[in-house]
């Protein structure tokens, strides 16, 4: 009788699968989801469409009410700021806010898990949107001004030069970084809000009024209040003086704050 010995045969290795590359979202395409989302909703559309809107009512308000000798293009243009001034921060804050109050961060940190990408996104639309509304409020004052000249009888006054109108640009562009700042350092719809209320209305108030009454903070507030230094960018001539007190403020009120709040931002747990 004889005995056979089966010896086990080795295992056959299963064929490598291939290994399977993720390609990361483009930062373009994510600047393209970042713009689409400031018109999806109704209340966004609307929001930004105002700009636009303020923009053909403030002119044809200058048309209709300013005397003949102030139809030029700088009024078009004071005319047109001052409002857009208001709307561009709530733009800015509300395009970082929107992801909380309409609970879609989760889902927008789930697809783009490195956060800093989405909110260097957010960032380069809010820059883009303030730029393109300050020329489409040039284009627009520029109609205005052709027009309201032809009503008048008289020649259009061109005196915005390129200086003057980059310094606006500058100072929307700064209006809206702090609107962005506070809606990455809240990240509530409401509360930014009224916080750049507060900032905008209650802050320069109070701080004029200390200027006005206590003496020693008379040269100190060019130093330490925002909105006057930014102010001059609209309406004056900036020396270096004037740049290193714009410098210093937004320093202190806009650059500090936003690297406090992009930490945040960073770490915060998503509800």
């Amino acid at each position: 009788m004889t005995t056979t010995t089966l010896t086990p045969s080795a295992p056959v290795a299963a064929p490598a699968r291939p290994a399977r590359s993720v390609t990361p979202i483009p930062t373009t395409r994510l600047v393209g989801v970042e713009l689409r989302k400031m018109f999806d909703t109704r209340a966004g559309f609307w929001l930004m469409a105002s700009v636009g809107i303020v923009a053909v009512l403030a002119t044809a308000a200058v048309i209709l009410w300013a005397p003949d000798s102030a139809i030029d293009q700088e009024t078009f243009s004071s005319a047109i700021g001052f409002p857009l001034s208001v709307i561009l921060p709530i733009i800015g804050l509300l395009s970082v806010t929107s992801e909380y109050s309409q609970r879609t961060g989760l889902t927008t940190y789930t697809l783009v898990p490195w956060r800093g990408r989405v909110i260097t996104a957010k960032l380069i639309v809010t820059l883009a949107i303030g730029v393109a509304s300050m020329f489409l409020a040039l284009a627009v004052g520029a109609v205005g001004n052709l027009v309201g000249s032809a009503i008048t009888g008289l020649d259009p006054v061109w005196n915005v030069t390129v200086q003057e109108f980059g310094q606006i640009v500058l100072a929307n562009v700064l209006g809206m970084l702090i609107g962005f700042t506070l809606g990455v350092l809240m990240r509530s719809s409401a509360a930014a809000i009224v916080g750049y209320f507060v900032y905008s209305l209650v802050l320069p108030a109070a701080l004029g009024a200390l200027a006005a009454f206590q003496e020693w903070f008379r040269d100190l507030q060019p130093w330490v209040d925002v909105n006057y230094a930014t102010t001059r960018l609209f309406d004056e001539t900036m020396t270096a003086e004037y740049w290193q007190q714009l410098g210093v403020t937004t320093l202190v009120w806009l650059w500090i704050p936003l690297a406090i709040g992009l930490r945040a931002v960073l770490r915060a747990e998503v509800k």
